[in-house]
């Protein structure tokens, strides 16, 4: 018995001393929770027990290098709803949960059963229509105080807004509904540029019913940091304006694109490619693609990737192509610094016979013998292989490698391609250093060549090209800056020097005479491929690449204009006109001073503006139009100098070349002498303006070489003393 109560008594300490424990245990255990770790969950609890309502923050602004806006977000609204809790607040009244959706449909350009559909599903919580501009969202506002209408809520948001549309638009790229950067720089810096969501938190039931008489808590959006882009406005305007204009004069199949670039930074003034899109309108339907075809946009797989091939494609960047002859520039670089020859070394323009196959030069029974300065100015293959030959297998290819060929340039930008897409020949024999020396057989970007003509142009230091100058805060505070950046060196400065002069002679007397332009000094290249395609038809690449002015680069530039589909479709035909037009509109634009040469002066036709000379006597005009370099003519029976000026062609403020007639009339004519306008198609400048003259019209001169277009159709009447413009180039192919 005894034992028993002892066995009892010890089940008793035994039981006692557990349960002791597992007290003592879980005292420790709240006491975590509670103190360790109870602000952590009473955060949790919160947010278990409230709804919170996001307030998007402003991306940060794109400005160009001058502080003008590419993209920046605006205010706008964004309508959202508690179904649940609209639901129950509404039961006893479910009649006007249609009225509500006909009147809020009506504010939102809606349909009615959808916005109903929205109030009312079972969610935890809908947008009704997001990013509405600020006086829809005002009306909404209105609508739902007067009304009464529960559990739906307007709050603030921003959107993203491109003020020059199409401008820019695969550098800048795009945005998505969450205001997420889908595309270019919007996606590259997108967490740069997002910021700090903010939020509306209100304290919500189990049932996802809004606590009555709960307060709400604003939490404060915190903004993205803006970006300052290397990009200049104006010149990407020039730039995208010569594409267009090539897109249509020469019907370009595949598009076409530009870059424009300081050698001395590597800063990229201007990137353009055709076609191109609207980014505050993305997935439009494009414009090549005929009014028949059904377009879905975003809510389409297919359309979407037909978008990301063809308008969201940048080929400045993305794209990948034999670059023909605008590569010769490199095999001379490396042949310059190398030794192998110097501008005077003797060549000979024959047919190679190489490995079964003959390299012959585009122009038909070759050059003869040339010297290497020569050679370059023809654009002479044979000459490029012989130089290709001599500086060997390995020494080109390493230069090749150096200029930055075989690797990405490192842009701040998605979609450069990878190192593996350059095709370059692995195992390199004879025959393909035959062929690459003059830039076929192989493949590189648009952004690798511009770049490697920078350092041709700036002594010879390959940059890295930069796209942002700075990253900043709304109060403009520099948050990081992005400096220029040397690579390596890959040529001398007098190997830069020697190279520079030549190819500033490939335009004044080589291939590229249709980039010439008065009183700037431009080197450049012309170049032109062939890639065969499947469907048998030849596809041609025409290109020109340059930098201006030769002497002191303040630009370098490259246009391409991806199939053609007129003839003659060379480099130097079509390419060279849209860079000369170019260059002297960004170099107008930057200010910089034109030189004018004795082949200036020759050739030079001064633009004058006509002054105002009706209502002056005779012997006034007269003495007013020699002080502005203009000729006169003078239509009527009184010619004596105290005669009244009643009538005068051109007009006043027209611009004219020096030497233009002003016709003046000292009678008030019912209408102006008429003429017949002459045909000048094949003429030189001098035969062209000549044959004007004799006609009683003045010439302004666009151009150089020989007439190949008129404004005006031969045998058109025209006034007499009115400006004809005629187009001027060069018969040359490369």
């Amino acid at each position: 018995m005894a034992s028993n109560i002892i066995k009892v008594k010890k089940r008793s300490f035994v039981l006692l001393i557990i349960y002791s424990i597992i007290i003592v245990a879980l005292v420790f255990r709240i006491g975590y929770y509670q103190i360790v770790k109870g602000e952590e969950y009473s955060k949790k609890a919160y947010l278990n027990q409230t709804l919170n309502r996001v307030i998007n923050p402003k991306r940060g602004t794109i400005y160009d290098r001058n502080g003008k806006v590419l993209a920046i977000s605006a205010s706008v609204d964004t309508i959202s709803v508690n179904p649940q809790d609209f639901r129950d607040k509404m039961k006893d009244t479910p009649e006007k949960i249609d009225k509500i959706a006909a009147d809020l449909a009506q504010i939102l350009d809606m349909d009615a059963e959808t916005v109903k559909e929205r109030m009312t599903a079972r969610v935890i919580w809908s947008y009704i229509k997001r990013k509405v501009d600020k006086e829809v969202g005002n009306k909404v506002r209105e609508y739902l105080i007067e009304n009464n209408v529960p559990s739906i809520y307007v709050d603030e948001d921003s959107k993203r807004f491109f003020p020059n549309g199409t401008l820019a638009s695969h550098v800048l790229g795009f945005t998505g509904v969450d205001d997420q950067g889908l595309n270019g720089i919007e996606k590259y810096f997108d967490q740069v540029l997002t910021g700090e969501p903010g939020m509306i938190m209100s304290e919500f039931d189990a049932g996802g019913r809004q606590v009555k008489y709960s307060p709400e808590t604003y939490v404060e959006p915190v903004d993205g940091y803006d970006l300052y882009l290397t990009i200049d406005e104006t010149i990407q305007y020039f730039t995208e304006k010569a594409l267009d204009k090539a897109m249509l004069d020469y019907n370009l199949k595949r598009g076409a694109a530009a870059i424009v670039m300081k050698p001395s930074t590597g800063e990229i003034l201007a990137m353009a490619s055709k076609p191109d899109y609207d980014p505050n309108n993305p997935y439009a339907k494009p414009d090549f693609l005929g009014g028949d075809i059904e377009w879905k946009g975003q809510a389409s797989t297919e359309d979407v990737e037909l978008l990301f091939q063809t308008v969201f494609r940048n080929k400045a960047l993305m794209d990948t192509y034999e670059p023909g002859s605008t590569f010769k520039a490199i095999t001379a670089a490396a042949a310059l610094e190398e030794g192998v020859v110097t501008p005077e070394t003797d060549f000979v323009c024959t047919t190679i016979h190489m490995a079964g196959h003959n390299i012959n030069c585009w122009k038909h029974g070759g050059h003869g013998a040339e010297t290497f300065r020569l050679g370059v100015y023809n654009s002479c293959n044979p000459v490029f292989v012989k130089t290709g030959l001599a500086l060997g297998i390995n020494k080109f290819y390493q230069y090749a490698r150096n200029f930055g060929f075989m690797e990405k340039t490192g842009i701040t930008l998605n979609g450069e391609p990878e190192d593996k897409d350059y095709q370059w020949h692995q195992k390199p024999q004879e025959i393909d250093l035959a062929v690459s020396s003059f830039g076929q057989r192989f493949t590189i970007s648009p952004l690798q060549l511009v770049r490697a003509y920078c350092a041709i142009a700036n002594g010879g230091n390959l940059m890295k090209p930069i796209l942002v100058k700075q990253i900043s805060g709304s109060n403009g505070n520099v948050i990081e800056k992005f400096e220029p950046q040397v690579v390596r060196k890959v040529i001398s400065q007098q190997t830069s020097d020697t190279l520079r002069n030549i190819l500033e002679g490939v335009v004044s007397d080589g291939t590229g005479k249709n980039a010439y332009i008065s009183g700037y000094r431009v080197a450049g290249k012309t170049g032109t491929s062939e890639t065969k395609e499947t469907d048998t038809e030849g596809r041609y690449i025409a290109s020109f690449a340059a930098f201006a002015p030769a002497d002191k680069p303040e630009i370098a530039l490259l246009v391409i204009l991806d199939h053609p589909q007129v003839y003659p479709h060379t480099g130097g035909m079509i390419a060279a006109p849209v860079v000369g037009k170019l260059i002297e509109e960004i170099l107008d634009y930057l200010k910089v001073e034109r030189e004018y040469t004795e082949l200036d002066k020759e050739l030079m036709l001064k633009e004058m503006y006509v002054p105002e000379v009706r209502n002056m006597t005779l012997k006034d005009a007269k003495a007013k139009l020699q002080n502005y370099e203009l000729k006169y003519h003078i239509e009527g029976e009184n010619k004596d100098d105290s005669a009244i000026v009643m009538e005068q062609t051109p007009k006043p403020n027209s611009s004219v070349p020096s030497g233009s007639t002003v016709i003046l009339y000292t009678y008030r004519p019912e209408e102006e002498l008429a003429v017949a306008m002459p045909n000048v198609l094949n003429k030189s400048i001098s035969e062209a303006a000549e044959t004007l003259r004799s006609a009683g019209l003045n010439i302004k001169v666009e151009g150089m070489g020989y007439a190949h277009r008129q404004e005006f159709e031969p045998g058109q009447e025209l006034y007499k003393g009115q400006v004809v413009t005629i187009w001027f180039e060069h018969t040359e192919t490369d």
